[in-house]
């Protein structure tokens, strides 16, 4: 009977040797490449949190520094943030507080290019599109029409249809073009719903123009 055991032990562990012969190689470099990802996961995440606390850290002294009317700190603070930690929502967020505050205290090249930054490197979309509409109305300022429109052209997401139509139809406006200037306050007065103010602002630019709202949405498909 021991001897039976001593056999059937003997063939288990030969069995197993085979295994491990044939399959040992394969499990140990997939286990090795198992326990690599997941060093490597966990290592990412230790970084990412890294990142975004010290991103918090400038984005926040960009926030003290405008609270403070302090315009080079916001300049100073804004370009270690998005020269470390560009690729953060952070960065973004700071780069249109650093251009209101750098317009504010009459430093207009610098907040057009805190503007163009975000608007061009900006990690979230949204971000991106109020970076080109802040940008767009600061070159109206500047009487920079053309330009103006370039950055309204580009492609923004879908929630901004109605303020992008609004705010070229502001610049075509000032450019004589009244024709396509009405085209676009008509596109923005019916995408805007009629329960807020600015439907109404966009409404009164028509009626400047001597279009009534009520043929403006017949012409652009009915109202709303």
């Amino acid at each position: 009977m021991a001897n039976n055991f001593d056999l059937q032990e003997q063939e288990q562990l030969e069995e197993l040797k085979h295994f491990w012969k044939t399959w040992g190689n394969l499990i140990t470099w997939v286990l090795i490449v198992v326990m690599g990802a997941i060093a490597a996961w966990n290592g990412w995440r230790l970084w990412q949190g890294r990142q975004a606390q010290q991103a918090t850290g400038l984005a926040e002294a960009v926030e003290s520094a405008a609270l403070a009317a302090d315009a080079s700190r916001v300049q100073q603070a804004f370009e270690e943030l998005k020269s470390g930690y560009g690729g953060t929502v952070q960065a973004g967020q700071a780069g249109l507080l650093a251009a209101r505050t750098l317009a504010e205290a009459g430093k207009a090249d610098e907040a057009r290019a805190a503007l163009g930054w975000v608007a061009d490197k900006a990690s979230d979309e949204g971000l991106k599109a109020l970076a080109r509409l802040r940008l767009a109305a600061l070159l109206v300022e500047q009487k920079s029409y053309d330009e103006a429109l370039a950055q309204l052209s580009a492609g923004m997401p879908a929630q901004f249809a109605a303020l992008l139509a609004d705010r070229k139809g502001d610049v075509l406006a000032l450019q004589g073009k009244k024709t396509e200037a009405v085209e676009e306050y008509r596109r923005a007065w019916k995408a805007l719903d009629g329960r807020i103010d600015y439907r109404q602002l966009v409404e009164a630019k028509l009626n400047a123009l001597g279009v009534e709202t009520v043929a403006a949405a017949a012409t652009t498909g009915g109202a709303q």
